[in-house]
């Protein structure tokens, strides 16, 4: 992740732009501040992915899930223990 004063985006935005494009990420900085990220746009998710990715609460996922991961154990927990957990999110909400 590259960290960029505004002067130096306003002087190279087009190269700055070109390098989210191809995934890279960009701290702005005013006075050596940051203040701004750019990322790159992922047009297919929906907005509230975008709004908590936004918010640093999640992050997004990148490229395809790899068939190797559908061999990998599940997690181990009761039907019961997931709908208490379940229910007690709701409830928090």
């Amino acid at each position: 992740m590259k960290a960029i004063n505004i002067a130096e985006l306003k002087n190279n935005l087009s190269l700055y732009l070109r390098k989210v494009r191809t995934g890279e990420e960009i701290i702005v900085r005013d006075r050596d501040v940051p203040v701004a990220r750019i990322i790159p746009w992922h047009g297919d998710q929906d907005d509230e992915l975008l709004a908590l990715a936004s918010q640093g609460m999640i992050l997004l996922g990148e490229g395809e899930i790899e068939d190797h991961f559908w061999q990998l154990p599940a997690p181990q927990i009761s039907a019961e223990a997931l709908h208490d957990a379940m229910v007690a999110e709701r409830e928090d909400a």
